[in-house]
């Protein structure tokens, strides 16, 4: 066999894995969670049938966008401050969520600093701002991108599902989504599913970042619910579509107009930030061959200690208060390029993936 033939084979191979697309459907019962499977993908790490309550230990892999009082977000399942970057992690992130009940992680209160829910006829939206390095993203992780996509089309994270009941009051499953996570800025949008779901929620720019993604709102110092227009598609104008590595990048789409906005005081999980926690992970080597896959099995968070809680003073007003500050960082979300295709690693202490004997 030939040099090129091996090539040509290849790139076969990549082309079939990359049209991979997740397509099964599952019904979440908010009275029996337990009727999940316990994964619904090969290789995933966590779980999908998570049960109730919530655990600071929990690998469940669901995300749940109903509200801007009741949604979820991904983040790393382990980390010592330092090896749990998005890229390093986007693998096997685990559901961070502000409302008990689901049998998750809870996001601990004062961690999200500003957020903004959109709810079009197509799709809802997140947008905001917080510190994240509450749930382990290290500081000054420029982040990176999640969908129920990745390079072989098992998901980033493997697995994850996304649920939400905004739309008739009942649980619909979002088969496509995209999540974009840093240690400062995040957005999360979820399609009905319909022709359009594809294009307004695609998952090709991973390195893009949030305000080019989805443009919309992020301010910090409020949290707001509105209904929105649907926008335009990412990265498509006219005719023509943007791909990452094209000579020139386009502008971002406007915003599209929002209205309805009411405000909410403040978001809270009930769940403390971490005071001088000391926890640990361990890992559990499966396989047979050559190689030997690690999977994780507790978390590890190191944090230090502060317990306040985002609020602020709601007049009822859809524009910003007069004594309400705004501020950004200016980290980008976007996937660490060295970590684009890392997808398995070695596991000393907290870190996950492959042992090779």
């Amino acid at each position: 066999m030939t040099l090129t033939t091996v090539l040509l084979v290849t790139l076969s191979l990549l082309g079939s894995i990359r049209a991979q697309k997740y397509t099964a459907t599952y019904t979440y019962d908010p009275a029996n969670p337990t009727s999940l499977p316990k994964t619904s993908e090969k290789g995933q790490m966590g779980t999908n049938r998570c049960g109730s309550g919530s655990s600071s230990s929990s690998m469940c892999q669901n995300l749940f966008i109903n509200s801007i009082t009741d949604f979820c977000l991904y983040g790393p399942p382990y980390s010592n401050g330092k090896n749990a970057t998005i890229g390093e992690t986007e693998r096997y992130e685990v559901a961070y969520c502000l409302k008990s009940g689901y049998g998750t992680r809870l996001l601990p209160d004062g961690t999200i600093k500003g957020a903004h829910w959109i709810q079009t006829p197509d799709y809802v939206q997140i947008t905001g701002w917080g510190d994240f390095t509450t749930i382990g993203v290290p500081k000054g992780d420029e982040g990176g991108e999640l969908d129920p996509h990745g390079a072989d089309g098992n998901g980033n994270p493997i697995g994850g599902l996304v649920f939400g009941n905004s739309y008739n009051g009942n649980y619909i499953q979002y088969h496509e989504w995209t999540n974009y996570m840093s240690a400062t800025e995040f957005c999360i949008r979820a399609c009905k599913p319909g022709k359009n779901a594809k294009k307004l929620c695609q998952h090709i720019y991973d390195v893009m970042g949030c305000q080019w993604v989805m443009p919309g709102n992020y301010d910090t110092g409020y949290f707001d619910s509105c209904l929105g227009d649907t926008g335009l598609p990412m990265g498509i104008y006219g005719t023509s579509t943007f791909h990452q590595g094209d000579g020139r990048t386009p502008a971002a789409h406007p915003a599209p107009r929002s209205s309805s906005c009411t405000r909410v005081a403040s978001l809270t999980s009930h769940a403390p930030l971490p005071s001088g926690v000391s926890v640990y992970s361990t890992a559990t080597v499966v396989g047979t061959g050559k190689t030997k896959y690690a999977s994780l099995i507790t978390s590890v968070v190191s944090l230090p200690s502060t317990t306040s809680t985002i609020s602020t003073t709601s007049s009822g007003a859809t524009g910003a208060s007069a004594t309400t500050t705004s501020s950004r960082s200016s980290g980008v979300v976007g996937r660490n390029p060295g970590s684009m295709w890392a997808g398995f690693v070695a596991v000393f202490g907290a870190l996950v993936g492959v042992v090779v004997l």
